[in-house]
């Protein structure tokens, strides 16, 4: 079965170009022009992946990501045509898996969306790993990646997933934030570590009751985190 991408700008040879090199890989892509027409297709149909850029006309990249985050774990990966720190930033903090900076190259577009893609749907390879993993009161489905506290479900991001689930894989392993750069974005990825400081900050305040006095994602001073 072929992936699905949406793909989402208002400049329509960018995405003339973008889809016609994501069809050559055998992707099945839908376009969007602006943001309302987006959400509304992120609504419609499930997809494997959607590339959004930052600045569209009724709504921007950011809040039709954080919009998606409500009903979806789609990976997002944003475009930014500034390359600026805040934007790259602020696209993690609506819920945003990746970013890339215009002018790029489509061959990095495409090995970038490939590799978000593979590491979101390793669920198969992970089966005979055992599927499921629990302490306290959360409950981590490896295979539906899925997280539950006290039987509700909370609802991360593909790299959230990624990043408990290797700490809850390894309870009490202290991991630095350049290890955790390095294994859950891979060593080609160009951010830096603050890029895991965000994710760990959202992440708690998704499954701590307090942020401030986690019960499940500590911090080791100047070495990393860790699950306990």
């Amino acid at each position: 079965m072929s992936r699905k991408a949406l793909v989402v700008d208002d400049e329509k040879l960018i995405v003339k170009g973008i889809r016609f090199s994501l069809e050559q890989d055998g992707m099945e892509v839908d376009c969007a022009y602006d943001g309302e027409e987006a959400l509304q297709k992120a609504k419609e149909k499930e997809y494997d992946i959607i590339l959004l850029d930052v600045m569209l006309p009724k709504l921007t990249g950011f809040e039709v990501c954080q919009q998606i985050r409500e009903f979806s774990n789609v990976p997002v990966v944003m475009l930014t045509a500034k390359g600026e720190d805040m934007d790259k930033i602020l696209g993690l903090e609506y819920g945003a898996d990746d970013y890339i900076t215009k002018p790029f190259n489509i061959l990095e577009v495409k090995a970038r969306l490939k590799a978000i893609m593979r590491r979101t749907n390793r669920k198969e390879k992970k089966e005979e790993e055992g599927s499921v993993i629990e302490g306290k009161e959360m409950k981590l489905d490896r295979e539906g990646r899925r997280v539950y506290i006290s039987g509700k479900e909370i609802n991360l991001t593909a790299k959230e997933f990624e990043v408990l689930e290797l700490l809850m894989l390894n309870p009490n392993k202290v991991y630095g934030r350049e290890n955790l750069l390095k294994l859950v974005w891979g060593s080609d990825y160009p951010g830096d570590v603050r890029t895991v400081d965000v994710h760990i900050r959202r992440l708690r305040e998704k499954i701590e009751s307090n942020p401030s006095e986690p019960k499940y994602v500590h911090t080791k001073w100047g070495v990393g985190y860790y699950y306990a």
